[in-house]
């Protein structure tokens, strides 16, 4: 079987590409600690300050990384798809979260106790190795994203936001909608629909109540800022085929 082809003994396909670049060996010794889950959205993976008792793998959907101020306001700070795993504090022996991880698209995955992920990694190097890095690229992409937030416009935000999505989910139509949007960019729903209406104008995108479809990728990729490149170039530095 190649390794594109894994399946669970209880006929789970494995869509994560962590789990996929792994050797044959490596697979073998987490495979029995692969906990399938469904993933639907909203679904909260981590609360800040609450101890870890899983990490996981989504297959796919789209898991997103939120900072919440005490005042109520939200942003998102990460993303995490197929390409990763949440919860990576627990790679680098930290078994708590600073942030909230919720599904914010649907999908499925797998689940793996930390506890169990210790005793793999001690005979999994290359796991180790492709977790670790993760844990540091996610770091990068935190950095990446603040200063986004900070210093580009509203409509390069939310081109850079679709690009990253649709990247994940492998779907040119997302299930999302404004009141979500404002939430991930740290700002407020006119705001949103005003740079979802420009873009809309230039027929690079379609929005319909609770969904957006994107029209022109290529010309998605010239409203963003250069973050898109940024983030994009962090990925390949994980070493995930």
């Amino acid at each position: 079987m190649q390794p594109n082809e894994r399946t669970t003994p209880t006929g789970n396909r494995v869509g994560n590409k962590i789990l996929l670049s792994i050797s044959d060996k490596e697979y073998a010794l987490i495979l029995p600690h692969l906990e399938f889950l469904s993933m639907p959205g909203h679904l909260s993976l981590y609360e800040p300050g609450q101890p870890m008792e899983f990490v996981h793998f989504p297959n796919s959907g789209m898991v997103s990384l939120v900072i919440a101020t005490e005042d109520g306001r939200t942003v998102e700070v990460g993303e995490v798809g197929k390409e990763g795993f949440a919860g990576v504090q627990a790679a680098v022996g930290i078994n708590r979260n600073q942030v909230r991880e919720i599904v914010q698209i649907a999908g499925d995955g797998f689940r793996v106790k930390i506890s169990a992920l210790k005793s793999v990694l001690q005979s999994a190097p290359e796991l180790q190795r492709i977790l670790t890095r993760y844990a540091v690229v996610q770091g990068m992409q935190f950095a990446q994203t603040a200063a986004c937030n900070r210093l580009h416009n509203i409509e390069q935000r939310l081109a850079r936001w679709l690009l990253i999505t649709q990247d994940r989910v492998d779907s040119p139509t997302l299930a999302i909608t404004h009141d979500f949007l404002a939430t991930m960019l740290g700002t407020d729903r006119p705001t949103v629909s005003l740079a979802a209406r420009v873009l809309q104008d230039k027929q690079i995108i379609e929005y319909t109540r609770g969904a957006v479809q994107i029209l022109s990728r290529a010309k998605l990729k010239d409203c963003t800022c250069e973050c898109y490149a940024v983030i994009q170039q962090y990925n390949r530095e994980i070493g995930v085929k």
